[in-house]
């Protein structure tokens, strides 16, 4: 009896007493609301029975009728949103989420939460376990997606796994910035979407990469000394530049890219393992980075070369065509000869250009374009001056295509016998022994470095010719200078009506960026230049430009501009061209144009603004890269082409095509 009263009383006070107390204490927290906001949840589980049920982001998603396993919590002592209350409560506790948690309480929840919530938001941020995991995942998200795909993965599958993985990880650092500083602003529309967008061509980046991670592993001792791991590298090496070839996109890798991609990955793993050496791995690394920065240096060096190779070299189709138009002008009688309308070529009344080429096919250009935008083109004159070489082609190909209503006048610069080296200096310079030796002197170590300078068109007289418009055009007021390289898109008259204010040349000016003002042509360490100009004034644009040949001749123009010339027969004022000098003659008689008269760069700079280009009376192609050359930049060349008729049957003859 003793003995069934002491097992009574031990199975009273471990099992009775505290099914009691365990009833009565979740009693007591069921019925108490605000009251009981302050007190420590001791049991946990009892939590379970007013929790949502939101989804979790990693774990599969059960169904909603399915009993759940309660969720642990470790709740703060002081907060009054600690622990979910009543329904009551439970309304002002998604309220409060709603409108966003204070910094305080968020501080102090991430503070003391210590396992996952059901919460989607929280479940990022309030997880110091989470945010450390994930740090791992993310770095290895890329490949576990591939392996998720399986090896036979079509390439669209790969490349969405990988999209999928980057707007996961943007998702969730936007999610935990936000938690953390409730202060910052929100992103805008436009912000998300850019967060949202996939890193392109990620297996060919990573591809890249697992290359130079190989070399690197590949140089180092330890590799060297294990003969079983250098070959296998070496052999994933090839494999992976194989893979890679030519490709510049993932669409353009093989189908067993991915089979190379994973077992390189699995080769630099064993790599990573067998290295012990950081130091030596960040020398190689570092001789690296200067041998390509050398090889960059080198490779921009030829580059440039072959650029300015190009530029001086003339397409096959442009010296055939001269040859070609030569041919067939002199099978013409002299009577077939001639332009039609030559009484208007001395009107100072109608609208004179002047046009300097030894390009067929880009003079055309200009007066087609010309001609196609005036308003009136029987009230325009091209007065075109070439060389000998080019002067029957030139007349040749204006004969068989007239302008329209246009005049054309072709003249040929060795009839200009005012023209002669005790006139211009520059045509006796140009013809001297020093600068036959500086410009052919390319192979010695003393010549100079720029090569811009060595291109033939500075060796041209027609280059300066327009020092010598009054000679030229005697009996002219006005003459709008066109170089060959534009095209016209609108029309010009209005240019002759405009009030120079006692300027000689009318020009758009060019000091948007700083390269382009007086200190980058000219030599202002010499007291000649720095005396007499300033070395920031704004430069100015040659092809397009506006004379006043009455302002000229009255301020004696060409004088000045052979008494500089004079002056730079040693070239220590400036190199060679032509906008030096003329910066220099028409220094504080030039009339700065509107802009939208003259754009530039379209021979150089692939960026240049699109509305400008729209609006601009002239564009231009200064630069090497011009529209008749296959280096030319493709999305400018539209506006130069439309203007020729390549169905013509010299530019079929000479396989001409756009």
């Amino acid at each position: 009896m003793m003995v069934r009263n002491v097992v009574m009383v031990m199975l009273f006070v471990t099992v009775i007493a505290p099914i009691i107390l365990y009833t009565d204490r979740l009693g007591s927290f069921q019925v108490s609301s605000s009251s009981s906001g302050d007190d420590f949840v001791e049991d946990v589980t009892a939590v379970a029975a007013n929790a949502h049920t939101g989804r979790l982001n990693l774990l599969p998603q059960e169904s909603s009728t399915t009993l759940k396993e309660p969720v642990g919590v470790v709740y703060s002592d002081n907060s009054t949103n600690s622990y979910p209350e009543t329904k009551g409560s439970s309304a002002h506790l998604n309220h409060s989420h709603k409108d966003g948690p204070s910094v305080d309480s968020m501080e102090h929840v991430s503070a003391r939460v210590l396992s996952t919530t059901n919460d989607q938001n929280l479940s990022q941020t309030d997880n110091p376990i989470r945010q450390v995991t994930q740090t791992l995942e993310q770095g290895n998200q890329f490949m576990s997606d591939l392996d998720a795909k399986g090896g036979g993965a079509s390439e669209q599958n790969i490349d969405n796994a990988s999209q999928t993985t980057e707007i996961k990880n943007e998702r969730q650092s936007t999610q935990t910035s936000s938690r953390v500083d409730q202060r910052k602003p929100k992103k805008t529309m436009t912000e998300k979407q850019n967060d949202e967008t996939a890193v392109p061509n990620v297996r060919v980046r990573y591809l890249k990469d697992q290359l130079i991670r190989a070399k690197v592993y590949l140089s180092l001792p330890a590799t060297r000394n294990n003969p079983h791991f250098t070959r296998e590298l070496r052999l994933r090496i090839k494999e992976v530049q194989k893979a890679l070839w030519e490709a510049t996109k993932d669409s353009d890798l093989p189908r067993n890219a991915y089979d190379k991609l994973k077992a390189m990955e699995q080769t630099l793993t064993k790599g990573k393992q067998i290295q012990d050496d950081c130091a030596a791995m960040v020398k190689k690394l570092r001789a690296m980075l200067h041998s390509m920065e050398e090889q960059l240096r080198v490779h921009r060096k030829q580059t440039l070369f072959l650029t300015q190779l190009t530029a001086k070299t003339l397409p096959k189709g442009l010296h055939c065509l001269p040859l070609r138009l030569t041919t067939e002008y002199y099978t013409l009688n002299s009577s077939q000869q001639i332009f039609p309308n030559q009484e208007k070529l001395e009107d100072p009344l109608l609208y004179h250009y002047a046009l300097f080429s030894d390009n067929v096919l880009a003079a055309a250009v200009v007066v087609n374009s010309t001609v196609t935008h005036a308003k009136d083109p029987a009230n325009h004159v091209f007065h075109i001056v070439t060389d000998r070489l080019n002067y029957a082609a030139m007349r040749m190909w204006f004969l068989v295509n007239p302008p329209g209503k246009a005049t054309i006048q072709v003249q040929n610069i060795e009839e200009f016998t005012w023209l002669n080296s005790s006139y211009s200096p520059v045509l006796k310079q140009l013809g001297s022994a020093s600068m036959i030796d500086y410009y052919f002197r390319t192979h010695r170590a003393n010549s100079d470095s720029n090569l811009k300078f060595r291109n033939p068109k500075y060796l041209s007289i027609l280059n300066h010719l327009r020092f010598y418009l009054p000679e030229v055009f005697p009996k002219l007021n006005k003459v709008l200078f066109l170089d060959d390289d534009v095209v016209v898109q609108k029309d010009l008259t209005g240019l002759w009506a405009l009030d120079l204010k006692g300027n000689v040349n009318g020009a758009v000016e060019t000091c948007g960026e700083s390269f382009h003002r007086f200190d980058r042509y000219l030599n202002f360490s010499n007291p000649l230049i720095s005396k007499n100009f300033d070395a920031r004034a704004c430069g100015w644009a040659y092809g397009m430009n506006i004379f006043d040949l009455e302002e000229w001749k009255k301020q004696n123009i060409t004088e000045v501009y052979h008494r500089w010339q004079e002056l730079n027969h040693d070239r220590q004022l400036w190199k060679l061209g032509t906008l030096p000098p003329g910066l220099i003659t028409f220094w504080k008689r030039t009339y700065p144009l509107d802009r939208s008269w003259h754009v530039l760069g379209l021979g150089y700079n692939p960026s240049v603004n699109q509305k400008e280009i729209d609006r601009a009376a002239v564009i231009h192609y200064n630069g090497n890269m011009k529209p008749w050359l296959e280096i030319g930049i493709p999305k400018y060349r539209n506006y130069w082409v439309k203007y020729i008729d390549y169905d013509h049957m010299y530019m079929r003859e000479c396989n001409i095509n756009p």
